[in-house]
């Protein structure tokens, strides 16, 4: 068995941007120049895709079933198994990709969504003079600056700021970061500087500031993970790769190698998940890229074979947006338990993680309350006594499995490395194991220099370096303007078709329905609060959107951002796509049965209910309780002791309002604690007693009431928008 650990000589970066500094200064011209040179030669090696758009996957499937032999199959549709498929086919070879989930359906949609070379390896590089954590740092800034050119819709530098709370730290952070920036040589996105106290609240003005000295601001890259995984795997597919997403690895073929009696990996028993159909893949070589189920495949290749990967759970949570200033993160380098917890804009929200915890393999990781209470307690840390940091305001939750690469000698997950490595079994299953999601592009060329090499196959050097993936190549950052002017979209809306799928957003726009209104022309919303619209959705079946779940989780991120904003979503998306996928009913019915059981699991939707049960306690001095008491009178009129719809729209009647009984439904559904149809007086002192605690924020029941209680008299209409959508 052969271990071939990732080092690296001089990377490569693509659109024209310098080489890395890789020793002497004295060098650093006469590499520039060398760089440059093999970026020309790269890019003109590489044909133009052979397909404009992405093959469907009935096409893909077909494919798959008649294509005698491929070079490369690889298992795995993450970030790492898409970018050995783009590597592998970029150079020739015929390639195959099968994933059993979605494209991203497992950590590589679920990350901390930073590009980033890693501040706190290079500190334990520094400290430990450990020579291999620093190459992975370099390796990763390099990679960060590549793949910042290739999809530029899809990330962008952002700056981070390390608050100091003592003098002494002011100068051991800062070189610590002017390292970081050293490190990174011409790759730098932008130099790191100091703020003085007062600078740092103006940047950040719901930080601490008690004993605050001062704070340091440096740059990483920020990205949309899971559309940027989608993208490599488009990208791929638009170069000749044959890839399929619910396509599961069953078993693996083996044939006898006629020259060493041995027996030789040669594809893959495949079983379409949707259909059920079986049909081998036959293959020279076999990659293995599944992530926390490597080992699951190396079993399938020798059930004796060893453990290589220590699976580490990452909780991340969603607050919102004003949490935090728009284009300013916050790192937290030392929490209480010796964790680092980013704090950082994303998507118009505001995104926390992550925790570090060993964890068993699943298909299906939850969130656990213990965690998400861990991030909300050490945000409180930092951010000013102003600022109530509340259980309800967590949008969403989930957690990923990082698939570490396992040190013996280490006692917890957090010193692991994040190096990868490349494994080969005595049959030529090849396997890549631990990296990151900044390296993959790296990590695939590693990989498929060793499939070449063992497998004697006939291809040239890796051409990703400099390549655009889908949507990138001719996306301007004024793109949207266009969008606007052309088709009549919100500008909004317009921004985040460029922003997500870049130049390609026009096909997006010229399938968006008309509004009926004077403005916007086009595009009709899936949530009002979120720029998502109804094209999307017929376009994400065309992007290999098979289920309700790829289209809130992947194609949107919707419940990546807002688990209720993405359940009220379901019901238009299912029938949306029942339509484009001949859907009966069952079909329906089945997927919003599904879509819901992962918001509820995997998105934090427990967590949230579970802040009010029928089990909560009421904690409310006796004053709060008259004055509740005495609101929920005005709607209880008859003093039955509950409300019910009827007694809601009587009120709103009362004051010249209107609202559609689907709407005052759903309104007393979230209060309703044992699903009778009412609102009993004790539902309703819990859920004021849980609003008091800060457990349940943004009730629409309870705002509609207090406001109708103000405004009884005064006839005022009531607003009853959800207010930020918290829970």
């Amino acid at each position: 068995m052969a271990f071939q650990k990732a080092v690296k000589g001089t990377i490569l970066v693509g659109g024209g941007a310098l080489a890395s500094v890789l020793g002497l200064s004295q060098f650093a011209h006469y590499r520039r120049k060398q760089v440059n040179l093999a970026y020309v030669q790269a890019a003109e090696c590489v044909s133009e895709p052979v397909n404009r758009e992405p093959p469907s996957r009935e096409a893909q499937l077909l494919s798959l079933q008649n294509t005698a032999e491929f070079d490369i199959l690889v298992i795995g549709g993450g970030a790492t198994g898409c970018g050995c498929a783009l590597d592998a086919v970029t150079r020739g070879l015929k390639t195959a990709l099968v994933e059993r989930d979605d494209f991203s359906s497992g950590t590589s949609s679920r990350s901390t969504k930073l590009i980033h070379g890693g501040v706190r390896y290079l500190q334990k590089a520094i400290m430990k003079l450990d020579i291999e954590q620093y190459r992975m740092v370099k390796e990763a800034l390099h990679e960060r600056a590549n793949l910042l050119e290739i999809a530029p819709h899809l990330s962008a530098p952002l700056p981070i700021m390390l608050p100091v709370y003592k003098w002494w730290q002011l100068p051991y952070y800062w070189v610590g970061i002017k390292l970081y920036d050293l490190v990174a040589g011409s790759n730098c996105l932008k130099s790191s500087y100091v703020l003085s106290k007062s600078r740092a609240l103006e940047h950040f003005p719901m930080l601490q500031k008690d004993k605050l000295v001062g704070a340091i601001v440096y740059y990483d890259g920020q990205h949309n993970d899971a559309r940027m995984n989608l993208a490599i795997a488009l990208t791929a597919a638009r170069y000749g790769a044959a890839t399929a997403n619910y396509m599961e690895v069953v078993s693996l073929l083996k044939k006898t190698d006629p020259h060493t009696g041995k027996e030789r990996v040669s594809g893959a028993r495949c079983k379409d998940v949707l259909t059920g159909q079986e049909f081998d893949v036959r293959a020279k070589c076999v990659i293995n890229a599944t992530g926390p189920f490597t080992d699951t495949v190396r079993k399938m290749d020798d059930k004796n074979a060893a453990a290589i990967c220590q699976p580490s759970a990452g909780v991340h949570i969603v607050m919102p947006g004003y949490y935090s200033p728009e284009s300013m993160g916050l790192l937290d380098p030392a929490t209480s338990d010796g964790r680092v917890i980013f704090f950082l804009p994303w998507q118009k929200m505001t995104i926390a993680g992550t925790t570090d915890t060993p964890t068993d393999v699943t298909h299906h990781p939850i969130p656990s309350e213990e965690d998400i209470n861990f991030i909300l307690n050490e945000v409180r840390n930092y951010l000013s006594c102003d600022v109530e940091v509340r259980r309800g305001d967590v949008l969403a939750a989930w957690s990923g499995i990082r698939p570490l690469v396992t040190d013996p000698k280490s006692a917890d997950t957090q010193s692991i490395s994040r190096n990868h490595v490349v494994d080969i079994s005595e049959s030529g299953l090849i396997t890549i194991a631990g990296g990151k999601w900044t390296t993959y592009r790296s990590m695939a060329e590693d990989t498929i220099n060793a499939a070449i090499k063992t497998h004697n196959l006939k291809a040239g050097p890796s051409r990703t370096v400099g390549l655009f993936l889908q949507g990138g190549k001719d996306w301007s950052p004024t793109l949207y303007i266009r969008l606007v002017q052309d088709y009549g979209l919100e500008s909004e809306v317009a921004q985040h078709l460029a922003a997500t799928y870049g130049d390609k957003a026009f096909e997006v726009a010229k399938m968006a329905s008309v509004t009926g209104k004077r403005w916007p022309i086009v595009g009709v919303r899936l949530v009002s609060e979120f720029p998502y619209i109804e094209a999307e959705v017929k376009y994400g079946i065309k992007e290999y959107a098979c289920t309700a779940v790829d289209m809130i989780s992947r194609r949107t991120r919707l419940a990546f951002l807002n688990v209720q904003a993405a359940e009220e979503a379901l019901p238009r998306i299912v029938e949306l796509m029942g339509r484009e996928l001949n859907w009966d009913d069952y079909k329906k019915e089945e997927e919003l049965e599904t879509a819901r059981k992962f918001l509820y699991y995997e998105m934090g939707y427990k967590s949230r209910s579970e802040q009010l049960t029928d089990r909560s306690e009421i904690s409310l001095l006796p004053s709060d309780i008259d004055r509740y008491k005495k609101r929920f009178h005005k709607f209880d009129a008859d003093q039955k002791g509950f409300i019910t719809i009827v007694d809601v729209q009587r009120v709103l009647e009362s004051i010249n309002v209107q609202m559609d009984e689907n709407t005052l439904h759903e309104i007393l559904n979230e209060v309703d604690l044992n699903k009778n149809g009412q609102v009993e007086l004790n539902e309703f002192l819990q859920l004021m007693s849980a609003i008091q605690k800060g457990r349940v924020s943004g009730s629409r029941l309870a705002i509609l009431m207090k406001t109708a209680e103000e405004n009884l008299d005064r006839r005022v209409p009531i607003p009853v928008d959800r207010s930020c959508g918290g829970f």
